[in-house]
C-alpha cells in the first residue's frame, strides 16, 4: 500500500500547509510536541528528496498531459471512496446527521455519479465532511501524543498513525478483488493525481524559513482543528501537548538544519 501513503502523506503535508499559512513560522523555542525532532527532520529530508526526484516531476506530467475534466472526474472518485469511512466516523462521534449525509452522498454519487465520476451529491446541496479514526480517538479524549515524520507516509502522531492503517480497512480500495494490476493502477492513479492538485502549493512551502518546523506545526493545529470541529480550545491551540509530556523534560533543540527547496 506504499502508493496510497505517499499519497496521504503529501495531501497531509501541502493542504495543512496552505490552511495554517497564517502563523506556522519557525522560531528557535524548542517544540514541546516534538521530542524526537532530530530523526524527523531526518526522515523530512528523505521524504523531499524522493518528491523532487519521483512524485513532483510525475505530476507534472499527469497535469499536462490530462484534461481538466478528466483530472476531476478521478478526484471526485477517489473521495467518493472516502464516504464510508467518514459516515462511520461520523456516527462513532455521535453525529448522526453527518453520518446520513456522507452516506446519502455515497449512494447519490456512486449511482448517478457513475461510480462517483460526477459529484451530483455536491448539487443536492450535501457537503463533504472529514472524519477519520485519529478524529474519533481524539474526539473521544485521546491525546495526540508525539509527533512523527514517517518515511513516505509524512507527517502523522502516535495516535494518528496506527489509526491511518486502521482506516485502510474501510476504504473500497481494500477489498477490492479484481486483480492485482487493478488496485496497484488505481492507487497509482490516485497518488498522481494528489500530487498534481497540490502542485501550486509546492511554492507556500519552499518560502517557509524552515519547511520542516512549518509542516509540524501546521500539521498538529490542523489536526486539532478537525478533532475540535474547528473549534479548539484556545489553551491546547497555544500548547496541544501539555496533557501528554514534560517540556522539561525534553532535549535541547537541534539546529534548524533543513533549508527550503
Amino acid at each position: 500500500m506504499t502508493a496510497l501513503f505517499v499519497a496521504r502523506a503529501w495531501r497531509a503535508t501541502l493542504i495543512i500547509c496552505a490552511v495554517a499559512l497564517g502563523g506556522c513560522a519557525a522560531t528557535g523555542e524548542r517544540h514541546p510536541g516534538d521530542p524526537f525532532e532530530p530523526a524527523n527532520r531526518d526522515v523530512f529530508a528523505l521524504n523531499q528528496g524522493i518528491d523532487r526526484a519521483a512524485l513532483r516531476p510525475a505530476a507534472r506530467v499527469y497535469k499536462e498531459a490530462l484534461p481538466a475534466w478528466v483530472q476531476t472526474s478521478v478526484s471526485n472518485f477517489f473521495a467518493n471512496l472516502s464516504s464510508p469511512r467518514t459516515a462511520l466516523h461520523s456516527l462513532l462521534q455521535g453525529k448522526p446527521g453527518e453520518a446520513g449525509q456522507e452516506t446519502l452522498r455515497f449512494f447519490l454519487n456512486t449511482t448517478l455519479g457513475l461510480g462517483g465520476l460526477f459529484d451530483p451529491a455536491a448539487d443536492a446541496n450535501l457537503p463533504r465532511h472529514n472524519e477519520d479514526l485519529g478524529q474519533t480517538l481524539g474526539a473521544w479524549g485521546v491525546p495526540p501524543g508525539p509527533f512523527l515524520m514517517m518515511p513516505l507516509l509524512g507527517p502523522t502522531s502516535l495516535r494518528d498513525l496506527p489509526s491511518s492503517i486502521v482506516d485502510r480497512f474501510t476504504e473500497p480500495l481494500y477489498w477490492y478483488s479484481g486483480g492485482s494490476n487493478a488496485r496497484w493502477t488505481a492507487l497509482g492513479l490516485s497518488v498522481l493525481d494528489t500530487r498534481a492538485r497540490l502542485l501550486p502549493l509546492d511554492a507556500t512551502l519552499a518560502k517557509a524559513y524552515d519547511p520542516y518546523g512549518f509542516v509540524r506545526d501546521a500539521y498538529l493545529q490542523r489536526r486539532l482543528y478537525l478533532v475540535h470541529d474547528g473549534n479548539p480550545p484556545e489553551q491546547l491551540m497555544e500548547d496541544p501537548m501539555e496533557d501528554f509530556e514534560d517540556p522539561e523534560a525534553m532535549p535541547e533543540d537541534p539546529p534548524l538544519d533543513q533549508s527550503p527547496d
